[in-house]
């Protein structure tokens, strides 16, 4: 028999492999593999199962480079699970699909694109106490007696804002009065951890969405790399993380997502349960 027959064969029982304990939806999402697609399924119902063997069947079957595959989750340890299972279909090839959640992803790109941030590539990440901490500093030297208005309070606001896309500049105009002490605080808090060399965990998708709507061959790079993306748990993403997703696939639309609108419990958040309603 030819090499070409002995290929062809193989890929078939790759495939039958690949096919065999899925059910029928499941297969078909697994197969899909030009295009957007959505797949709703409830707790229970093999999502992890199904994101990993449509990338095994891309990547063994279709024969995509893994790098041109990315998939995007919420906790590390269901990035951690979704590699893990990936190398028991793949192999070695598992460690070039990048499996990420939305904020190691950011980190990800922006550790190689900071000059375009006006950032030293070593640029620090401050988590939650260094941000109140910096924020207290900047409460005290603007003279804020708000009651109401605690560091933690500043915070969540303005992660919230940046969760919506929203800039210092934009918040001024669309803050309430009860908003209207969080508009210096705001502008001056950012203005303080650029000059400090860093950046804070709400930052990362943020930034990240700003830098690929201002520098179109950046994103282009990105597009071009990841030719593949899924996003897992798309119930609990907010404005700044659709838009993520929405910019790398925008040309070749091959964006996969999954999740259950039953299930979003993160609106207090930021979640928006329009993404995947619509």
């Amino acid at each position: 028999r030819s090499v070409s027959f002995l290929k062809t064969e193989l890929k078939a029982k790759i495939e039958e492999e690949l096919l065999a304990n899925l059910n029928p939806v499941q297969k078909q999402a697994v197969l899909h593999n030009e295009g957007p697609l959505l797949i709703l399924a409830g707790a229970g119902s093999g999502k992890t199962r199904v994101i990993t063997h449509r990338i095994a069947y891309l990547c063994r079957v279709l024969n995509v480079p893994p790098y041109r595959v990315c998939a995007v989750t919420f906790t590390n340890k269901a990035a951690g699970e979704m590699h893990q299972r990936l190398y028991g279909l793949i192999g070695p090839m598992a460690d070039s699909v990048l499996v990420r959640t939305f904020h190691s992803l950011g980190l990800y790109i922006l550790r190689r694109n900071a000059p375009k941030l006006g950032l030293k590539s070593g640029f620090s990440i401050y988590d939650q106490n260094d941000q109140e901490a910096l924020i207290k500093r900047v409460i005290k030297d603007l003279d804020i007696t708000s009651s109401w208005l605690t560091p933690r309070a500043a915070a969540e606001r303005i992660n919230r804002a940046r969760d919506q896309m929203v800039s210092p500049e934009k918040f001024e105009q669309t803050a309430d009065r009860y908003e209207e002490d969080v508009i210096p605080i705001y502008r001056e808090y950012m203005i303080r951890l650029r000059k400090n060399n860093a950046l804070d965990f709400g930052d990362l998708i943020y930034e990240t969405v700003r830098m690929f709507e201002r520098e179109p061959e950046v994103l282009a790079d990105y597009q071009s790399m990841w030719r593949y993306f899924m996003i897992d748990e798309y119930q609990d993403t907010n404005h700044a993380q659709y838009m993520l997703g929405r910019l790398i696939a925008r040309d070749h639309t091959n964006i996969a997502v999954v999740g259950d609108d039953d299930q979003s419990i993160y609106s207090w958040r930021g979640a928006d349960i329009e993404n995947i309603l619509s």
